[in-house]
């Protein structure tokens, strides 16, 4: 990969695995009707934003959910295992990867995130790995809800270059997400799209 001295990496299904079909089912078992409208992997309820950008608390994002399911009975326990259920975990190989990498570039991890995944994840690295999060991977690891901003906005992306004072033409973003990467390339940074059944390592070994 000539010129680049940074990469910056989603976290969702560029490192860690994770399945909307999954989550659809949940959806729907919760009695949520039009979900493919409601959340989706190209364009979700404002909810879903709010909840990312941690504008919400958890508990306003499951009410929130009882109200789309029509049900305020729903417990929180319910919801939060409906809402989890898209994570998988990490993929075979991804930690040895990253630690690889970092050893040869700036390495930054940039996340969509919210409460209740965190959590989740969080506990499912100290459970699986012994490792108290992801931040040992990279220079730094940034997560929407902890930011007050989130992808595709040009700001979360501008914040992590100017707090990192990186190059965008010398900056590699991968993302799983078309939109993210749209704007990426906007700001100059030389992003590419993880399409399904792709991996970060197969990538990364087309495009050096």
């Amino acid at each position: 990969m000539q010129n680049i001295t940074a990469i910056i990496l989603d976290y969702g299904n560029v490192l860690f695995d994770i399945d909307f079909l999954r989550l659809r089912q949940s959806f729907m078992d919760l009695g949520i009707k039009n979900v493919d409208s409601f959340y989706g992997h190209r364009a979700q309820h404002d909810l879903f934003d709010a909840f990312d950008k941690g504008a919400i608390t958890a508990a306003a994002f499951r009410d929130g959910i009882r109200k789309a399911a029509d049900n305020p009975r729903l417990s929180d326990e319910a919801i939060d295992t409906a809402w989890n259920s898209l994570l998988i975990g990490v993929r075979p190989g991804h930690h040895d990867l990253l630690c690889e990498l970092k050893k040869r570039y700036r390495t930054f991890l940039l996340s969509n995130n919210n409460d209740i995944h965190y959590q989740w994840i969080m506990s499912y690295l100290k459970r699986e790995f012994g490792l108290e999060g992801n931040a040992a991977f990279f220079e730094k690891d940034y997560y929407s809800h902890l930011l007050g901003m989130r992808k595709p906005d040009r700001e979360i992306f501008e914040f992590v270059l100017d707090t990192h004072d990186l190059i965008p033409t010398q900056t590699l973003f991968v993302d799983d997400s078309p939109q993210h990467i749209d704007t990426a390339r906007r700001l100059g940074i030389q992003a590419h799209l993880l399409e399904p059944g792709d991996t970060l390592d197969a990538l990364l070994n087309r495009i050096s």
